[in-house]
């Protein structure tokens, strides 16, 4: 069998959201959390994008 050489450089993009910086899924779920804690309309970007790396994991 022959050795098949992968070229990592050309990986497809992450679907992560790119502004949640890089937490544990217990992190995620604290700041998520904390995030809703008190009704603040400011942080929905902030809950959809923990939300969103949260779903990331699950799948």
């Amino acid at each position: 069998m022959r050795d098949t050489h992968i070229d990592h450089s050309h990986m497809a993009p992450s679907i992560l959201p790119a502004d949640v910086p890089n937490l544990s899924d217990d992190e995620c779920l604290a700041c998520l959390a904390r995030a809703v804690e008190t009704p603040d309309s400011a942080r929905l970007d902030e809950v959809a994008a923990l939300i969103g790396r949260l779903a990331v994991a699950i799948e």
